[in-house]
């Protein structure tokens, strides 16, 4: 049995929440919520769709703008920095994000989000790895099974919220993986195969979804220089290269 178990997946207890909150640089790096988001968009030119999701969104909203260029109007925005699948210390999480949108403007039909990261790195740079995660390069396809099973109760969570979705009347979305970390401020490298492991995880999510879900994998694209000095978050062309990839999938849903 895991520790920390509470609803079926392993969560931080309060002690252990607190030293999230107060880690000068998580908060730098995962964002102080809201603040250290772009701005909501609660209204848009195109209410039809809705971005959820963390700081690779929100941190510097720069996928979104560059997608709003593309489609020549804006589209709803409840992206939060450090935001993990439920719970989680940062509010709102993702299912908040999505009952916020809800509560705003209940008739969207499309959902761009990404989701699952912070439920990994915030313990794993905050809490010195307690799920074992982290891989060294000797140990090359040696996950831990611990890191596995805590990744197999994300897919649980993130299973809930698409099919939740599709039951508000959801019928599309457009699912975004992550890439792998680097070495940077925010100690997040030896995750690549945490992140394979976890991509595979989101993407059979996706398929398995009520909801017609595409999952799009930056991985083959991303590289070390479309990430910035964090580790973590992509740069323009990062975030320009994400767009690209979402875009191909978004576009013949509008």
């Amino acid at each position: 049995m895991k520790a920390f178990q509470v609803s079926g997946r392993a969560r931080l207890p309060r002690w252990a929440q607190a030293l999230v909150v107060t880690t000068p640089m998580l908060l730098v790096g995962c964002g102080l919520g809201q603040l250290m988001s772009a701005p909501r968009i609660t209204h848009a030119d195109n209410n039809d769709v809705v971005f959820l999701g963390d700081s690779i969104f929100a941190l510097s909203g720069e996928i979104q703008t560059a997608l709003h260029a593309k489609a020549g109007g804006t589209f709803r925005n409840y992206t939060t920095s450090g935001a993990e699948i439920e719970g989680g210390v940062i509010t709102p999480s993702v299912r908040g994000q999505f009952d916020l949108a809800e509560s705003d403007n209940p008739n969207s039909h499309i959902v761009v989000m990404d989701g699952g990261g912070n439920d990994i790195l915030i313990p794993t740079i905050a809490l010195a790895d307690p799920y074992n995660c982290k891989t060294q390069w000797y140990e090359f396809g040696r996950l831990s099974q611990s890191c596995k099973d805590y990744i197999d109760d994300i897919y649980v969570e993130v299973a809930d919220l698409l099919n939740d979705m599709s039951t508000s009347g959801v019928t599309d979305v457009v699912y975004l993986g992550y890439y792998r970390t680097k070495f940077g401020l925010l100690n997040a490298s030896d995750l690549d195969q945490a992140v394979d492991y976890g991509d595979q995880i989101l993407g059979t999510a996706c398929a398995n979804a009520v909801v017609d879900c595409d999952f799009v994998d930056p991985r083959s694209v991303i590289t070390n220089a479309d990430i910035k000095a964090d580790g973590v978050h992509p740069t323009i062309s990062g975030s320009n290269k994400i767009s690209n990839l979402i875009w191909a999938k978004l576009e013949p849903r509008l």
